[in-house]
């Protein structure tokens, strides 16, 4: 878990399946993947696709609606998801995305 996931608190409780997601700075996305491909400028100025979980939802219903299914994903994570696949939305002039879970492509595991 990143410094900044421990302080954060989200202004937002997501309901169901879905995640608040806090879009990763340029200094924390860096130019450079996990491995090691290099990133070009172009590729930087389109909309992020990786984030921090800093909220979650307690999960769907199942088919029976008796009980709730729990996500795999968890407040610290840091995640790549669809690039069409989030709402925006601002508070307080910082920029949020929730995300529902099956959008979420992938955890990074360091």
């Amino acid at each position: 878990m990143s410094e900044n996931a421990k302080a954060e608190v989200s202004p937002i409780k997501p309901l169901g399946d879905r995640v608040i997601v806090r879009p990763l700075t340029d200094n924390e996305a860096g130019t450079t993947s996990p491995s090691g491909i290099i990133i070009p400028d172009t590729a930087k100025k389109e909309k992020p696709e990786q984030g921090v979980v800093i909220a979650v939802g307690l999960g769907k219903w199942d088919e029976d609606g008796e009980k709730r299914i729990p996500l795999d994903v968890k407040v610290g994570d840091r995640i790549v998801f669809s690039k069409y696949g989030y709402d925006e939305v601002k508070i307080d002039n910082k920029e949020y995305f929730i995300v529902s879970e099956n959008s979420i492509l992938g955890v990074f595991t360091n």
